[in-house]
């Protein structure tokens, strides 16, 4: 059985204490001492050795599960507890424990559920969002479409224009070319009443 640290700083008090109060019982008692003392004196001196190891790992032991519960809880583990059947300061340290366990748990739970309240709120406004974009998007691309067209349109209308204006053109030259012939026809005219 491993002895803990805190079990040695428990014990070597009690035991230096007995070895003192030993030493002074010899010290005052020294012309008395025979065998039977000396028989009452180790076993004396063993009680004492046994009494000190056992009082540490009395008070060590709540501590150690105090300090178990405690490296389980700063491990993550919100469900550790400390149950200690003492009636004393360490049953009291055990409850504080517990409470503190308790409210870290509590205050996870309340922030799992605030992260996944803003999850879901986040998650509806993503969508409203998403949903506007897609109906600007269509909108774009409806209006692009349309844009299109009336640029298709408004090319066929130049094309239709620029033949126009040959036809008018060409209209003109003939048309001028039917002025010329019927200036001189009406100069042949002329020409003839004059000659007849």
């Amino acid at each position: 059985m491993k002895i803990s640290n805190i079990s040695l700083k428990i014990a070597i008090p009690i035991i230096i204490t007995g070895i003192f109060i030993i030493a002074i019982f010899i010290a005052v008692n020294r012309e008395r001492l025979n065998t039977g003392f000396y028989i009452v004196f180790v076993f004396t001196a063993v009680y004492i050795f046994l009494f000190g190891f056992a009082t540490g790992q009395k008070f060590a032991m709540p501590v150690k599960k105090l300090l178990k519960r405690a490296t389980d809880l700063s491990d993550g583990d919100l469900t550790a507890r400390a149950y200690l059947e003492t009636k004393d300061e360490f049953s009291d340290l055990a409850k504080v424990f517990n409470k503190i366990a308790n409210e870290l748990q509590e205050s996870r739970s309340k922030i799992e559920t605030i992260e996944k309240s803003v999850d879901i709120k986040v998650k509806a406004r993503t969508q409203v969002l998403e949903e506007i974009i897609n109906a600007l998007e269509q909108k774009v691309k409806n209006r692009t479409f349309e844009l299109q067209r009336i640029i298709d349109e408004s090319e066929m209308i130049q094309q239709k224009t620029k033949t126009k204006e040959v036809e008018i053109t060409q209209l003109k030259k003939e048309l001028d070319g039917l002025k010329e012939v019927l200036n001189q026809c009406q100069v042949g005219k002329k020409v003839l009443s004059k000659k007849k």
